[in-house]
């Protein structure tokens, strides 16, 4: 296995067994709820996925805060002293400083570590999405390739990584700009879900709308069908709000309809879920375009 390290941030969604299964280092970005900072480690040590969203369900507003430089420089700058190679998979730059401040640290240190190989990809992801393409890279690593191998790798493959999300409550989608105020007392009046994905520029774009949860669960399927490649031999990733249920009705339908065989379904992590809100739903696979 070529020896170098994969390191994403926690809006990767990615479950904390896993992560460690593949081999990822996760560094956490940081949430606040109450003026209390806290922060999202897959193992949901300082909080609870489910009481997060209890909170949110409450009324209680959750905000994020992106990673800085520093916290870049001072993850990565022991690894670079121990002699390791390091492939940064970043938080999409459409949603986050993340990348930003990634590429900043890598510019700082491969100038005071020039013997060292270390590269940052803007994943244009989000969430499962996220980790899909992180989970990818690792699978390319193990089968041997180089850090630049699987860097371009992921740079080639990372716009065909389709997102598809639906959300329960309109009222995160508005607070955070992405629909008006009217269009959410409509909407919520007359049960519309939207449908939004995640567009080449990395952005949550809303595409269509359904009526009712379960029309809004089938669009994502759907939509699964007109642009998934292969389908039957995917690794599908599926993201919820605290909604596991949901989640495992969208599982059941990829499977009973492609015939889909490798599932992984996880929360929508604090960081992701301060914008989407309970409720939402996510499904995540390899597609001709997003």
């Amino acid at each position: 296995m070529s020896d170098f390290v994969i390191l994403t941030d926690s809006s990767a969604d990615l479950p904390a067994g896993l992560a460690r299964q593949i081999d990822v280092q996760v560094l956490p970005l940081a949430f606040i709820i109450a003026e209390h900072t806290y922060c999202d480690y897959p193992d949901n040590r300082d909080m609870d996925p489910h009481a997060f969203y209890d909170r949110l369900r409450k009324g209680e507003v959750a905000t994020t805060n992106a990673v800085n430089v520093a916290q870049y420089t001072e993850a990565l700058e022991p690894l670079l002293q121990a002699g390791k190679d390091v492939l940064i998979l970043a938080f999409s730059s459409g949603l986050s400083t993340t990348y930003n401040s990634s590429r900043l640290a890598v510019e700082e240190l491969s100038a005071r570590y020039p013997e060292r190989k270390l590269y940052t990809v803007d994943t244009l992801c989000a969430s499962l999405g996220q980790g899909l393409l992180v989970w990818y890279a690792a699978r390319e690593r193990e089968r041997g390739h180089t850090i630049e191998e699987v860097r371009d790798w992921v740079e080639e493959h990372k716009l065909n990584l389709c997102h598809q999300f639906t959300v329960d409550d309109l009222h995160f989608l508005k607070r955070g700009g992405r629909i008006s105020a009217a269009t959410a007392v409509v909407g919520s009046m007359l049960q519309i879900k939207p449908v939004l994905h995640v567009d080449n520029e990395g952005h949550l774009i809303n595409i269509g709308k359904a009526r009712g949860r379960q029309a809004s669960l089938k669009a994502l399927v759907d939509r699964m069908e007109d642009t998934a490649i292969d389908p039957g031999s995917l690794t599908v990733f599926i993201s919820h709000g605290d909604c596991p249920e949901d989640a495992q009705t969208v599982a059941d339908m990829v499977k009973k309809r492609f015939g889909v065989q490798d599932v992984v379904i996880n929360y929508v992590g604090p960081v992701i879920g301060a914008h989407s809100g309970p409720g939402t739903v996510a499904l995540f696979y390899m597609g001709t375009e997003r």
